[in-house]
């Protein structure tokens, strides 16, 4: 940490969900003062009369938006965000984005040109994404269901996307203007994943690929909307094709150490009761 961030005020948004509230974490073990942008705060992505009182007074902002990074809600979200936050002199922006992903590159350059100090972290698939959200029902009842076949992914841990997030907040614009990718430390597939978490849980767990066409079908049987159906299923058609087959550096570029592995992630949610009935 440099000596002109000891004192920064961060407005972490997204603060309840699966990475803000790790960067919240991890910012105030760094000394940081975080301030929480949620619902229960007061702020509120699709309300920006919220975000002036959010943003005020702060001094850097990690930007998560709840629907996904390419979606044209959140292009537009970020874009106006952003801009109201360098009027208000909150330059230094961190957007979390997803590793890629062809459309999130619209809401990645709706903050390169919002004049800000920024840095866009992209993200691969989330470790926790087993352990929380909505695939965690199924492998709770001994299957997963998913449009993923048999690509292998560099399951990236959440805590290692706070650190790099509060490192590249606290560097003292060593890592502005950059974009930083995050994996975790080796490949894996979705099936390789679920018989992981099921040698940490001592169970019996399954996994059964599908069409994302397939899928899409399952979420229209669960009540999600068709608009969101439709952009999930392209998502996931592309996402999963392969293209993120490979490893980044970003955790050990920006940490100086290895990203934490799933069998890490595995064990530990395991012991915490993440798929129990």
């Amino acid at each position: 940490m440099t000596e002109n961030t000891r004192n920064m005020t961060v407005l972490v948004t997204g603060a309840t969900g699966r990475t803000g509230s790790r960067v919240a974490a991890s910012a105030r073990a760094a000394g940081l003062t975080v301030r929480p942008g949620s619902r229960a705060t007061g702020f509120d992505w699709d309300e920006p009369s919220t975000w002036r009182r959010a943003l005020a007074g702060a001094d850097a902002a990690y930007l998560a938006h709840p629907v996904d990074v390419g979606s044209p809600a959140a292009t537009e979200a970020v874009g106006a965000l952003a801009r109201e936050a360098v009027r208000l002199g909150v330059r230094r922006l961190v957007l979390l984005s997803s590793r890629g992903e062809e459309q999130a590159a619209p809401t990645e350059e709706a903050l390169r040109s919002s004049g800000a100090d920024w840095t866009v972290v992209r993200a691969s698939w989330f470790a926790q994404n087993f352990s929380e959200g909505p695939l965690v029902e199924g492998l709770r009842h001994g299957e997963l269901v998913f449009p993923a076949g048999e690509v292998r992914e560099p399951f990236v841990d959440v805590r290692d996307i706070a650190d790099v997030v509060v490192a590249v907040l606290t560097g003292g614009g060593r890592f502005t203007g950059r974009e930083v990718e995050v994996t975790g430390p080796r490949l894996l597939t979705f099936r390789e994943a679920v018989a992981e978490i099921s040698a940490a849980t001592g169970g019996a767990m399954a996994f059964t690929p599908v069409s994302a066409r397939e899928y899409g079908e399952v979420l229209a049987g669960f009540g999600v909307p068709a608009e969101e159906v439709a952009f999930l299923v392209g998502l996931f058609g592309s996402l999963l094709d392969g293209r993120n087959s490979h490893l980044s550096d970003g955790v050990r570029e920006i940490l100086g150490r290895a990203p934490r592995d799933f069998t890490e992630f595995a064990r530990e949610a395991a012991a915490d009761g993440a798929w129990k009935t």
